[in-house]
């Protein structure tokens, strides 16, 4: 089994891991989705949120962009990143199954604005 973390705002790919307002967790089972779930957003802390997907038992984690402290706390967690996502979260799901949904590696340098890290 695998769980997939697909970062969300209103059922879409979020453009920015740390600001969406939750997380989609999907269980699977090769390309059979088991369960749903939801997980709000706590907030935006560094660290936070790799830590709660960490604890979620995510294997994946799925964003538009994701900031590079956030791509480092997950690598060092043995937990896959795809950036450049977008789309609904259950077709961008579908698309990570069947093998044809790669990461563009999208990574956020500023947060001060979404404005400074291409829109994400």
């Amino acid at each position: 089994m695998k769980k997939i973390a697909i970062a969300s705002d209103g059922g879409a790919v979020s453009g920015h891991f740390g600001h969406c307002e939750g997380f989609f967790v999907y269980e699977t089972e090769g390309v059979e989705i088991l369960r749903k779930s939801f997980i709000a957003n706590p907030g935006h802390q560094p660290g936070l949120l790799p830590r709660l997907m960490q604890e979620a038992g995510a294997h994946v984690v799925i964003a538009g962009g994701m900031g590079g402290g956030a791509i480092e706390l997950f690598n060092a967690a043995a937990i896959d990143v795809v950036t450049g996502a977008a789309g609904s979260v259950d077709d961008v799901v579908r698309s990570w199954l069947e093998g044809k949904l790669v990461s563009d590696g999208s990574t956020c340098h500023e947060h001060k604005h979404a404005d400074d890290c291409g829109d994400h």
